[in-house]
């Protein structure tokens, strides 16, 4: 069923300014320029973050649908794909969010604009443990895109969290995929846009 509705979810500390959001909406625009395409701000609060992404799609047909997440944006990503039964791509998604934040409380900078600060309250940690999930319902409908060079998350916990998804595992790389457009096409491939 193609695919005529795409959602990017960036990671912690990042925007729609990422160079992976940007090389997925250069390829949507160019490629497939009818279809709806979404990559919004998140706001540091994970259930804000959320209920914005879920009231921003709810309008979306749902069989028609696919999210794309990257990092944190992979945890979110989940989070959709299961509870609404879309196809996900994963990059280097967050696993353990709740435990690996925790120690990022305070006060953060943006990546892409360093001058932009914003507050990472502790109870964020609860609402990411709140949405943490368990099995999932559909592994088919899951790709995960996942270096072992990553420097910031563990390439065996986020192959673990996904049994009987597609799996992509690279002998190198990095946490932000810097290869990334050596893999778009297996991505957009899977994506299966209208």
């Amino acid at each position: 069923m193609a695919v005529t509705h795409l959602l990017y979810l960036h990671g912690f500390r990042s925007s729609p300014q990422s160079t992976k959001a940007r090389q997925v909406a250069a390829r949507v625009a160019g490629r497939h320029p009818q279809v709806t395409w979404w990559c919004p701000q998140l706001p540091p609060s994970p259930r804000a973050a959320i209920d914005m992404v879920m009231e921003g799609i709810a309008a979306w047909p749902r069989p028609h649908m696919a999210v794309v997440g990257s990092s944190l944006g992979g945890f979110y990503a989940t989070c959709v794909a299961e509870a609404i039964g879309c196809k996900a791509v994963l990059l280097n998604p967050a696993v353990h969010p709740s435990r690996d934040l925790a120690k990022y409380v305070g006060e953060q900078t943006a990546w892409h604009d360093p001058g932009e600060h914003f507050f990472f309250e502790p109870h964020f940690v609860d609402e990411l443990r709140a949405l943490e999930g368990g099995q999932l319902a559909r592994p088919e409908n899951y790709f995960a895109v996942i270096a072992k060079g990553d420097e910031v998350l563990d390439w065996r916990e986020m192959t673990g969290r996904y049994p009987g998804a597609r799996i992509k595992l690279l002998e190198a790389s990095d946490h932000a995929l810097s290869d990334f457009d050596s893999h778009i096409d297996e991505v957009f491939d899977f994506l299966d846009l209208a």
